[in-house]
């Protein structure tokens, strides 16, 4: 096998660990925001207990996380099974519960580093702004917005690259089907169970490590340069 040349396999993981991460990513991103929004900027009774709630899957075991989400959002959990009677939607064993897996597991670095950005964004601008006669949606986008930018890019980019390489949630909540849920780290999974499949493991963990540190490289790059933008 030509070390450079994927085999199919090796495409059929690679693109479906794409296909969650980046789906996962763009769902979670317009609430990544506004979390990120309420816990920097709000004042209301419970923020600290959603701020520990959001953060949670950061120090909770994985297959704790993939065990909830199977009691919540499996077939005959408490919310799936209301999903599943009133739309035929269902997550179990399917590519969308690995999206809803990765999506859980990744969306505290998400908020994190938005939530850092916006706590930068200096609010005597945002003030100057209003009392120029604008909206607080026209703040929002023409202000804070753009300020916050390199922090969403930051997290945006952190999570898909946490996403790529989940696990744990993703076994428990919707096990390991090729074609279906198999990503890279599952398809690792199974090669390193099986007996004499050594270089296909080795293959898949290589092209792992690849896409992380192209997605870190490429994170720091986009923040680079959007710090340059509202700097210059």
């Amino acid at each position: 096998m030509d070390v450079l040349t994927l085999s199919d396999y090796e495409i059929t993981a690679l693109q479906l660990s794409l296909k969650v991460a980046l789906t996962a990513v763009l769902i979670s991103l317009p609430a990544g925001i506004a979390c990120a929004w309420a816990l920097a900027r709000g004042r209301f009774w419970g923020k600290s207990l959603l701020d520990g709630l959001v953060h949670l899957p950061l120090v909770l075991p994985p297959v704790v996380v993939g065990y909830l989400l199977l009691v919540l959002m499996g077939r005959q959990g408490l919310i799936g099974a209301y999903l599943y009677d009133w739309f035929g939607l269902t997550f179990g064993f399917s590519w969308r519960g690995a999206v809803l897996a990765v999506a859980v597991v990744a969306f505290p670095l998400m908020v994190r580093s938005i939530r850092l950005a916006l706590e930068n964004v200096d609010p005597k601008l945002e003030q100057a702004a209003r009392t120029l006669g604008a909206n607080p949606v026209q703040v929002f986008l023409t202000i804070t917005l753009p300020l916050m930018l390199p922090g969403i890019l930051t997290g945006t980019v952190l999570a898909f690259a946490r996403a790529l390489g989940e696990f744990g949630a993703t076994i428990t909540f919707v096990s390991n089907i090729p074609g279906e849920t198999q990503t890279i780290p599952l398809a690792m999974f199974s090669f390193i169970e099986t007996p004499g499949a050594e270089t296909e493991a080795a293959r898949l963990c290589a092209i792992a490590v690849a896409i992380a540190l192209l997605s870190l490289v490429l994170s720091e790059w986009l923040a680079r340069v959007a710090r340059r933008r509202l700097e210059g």
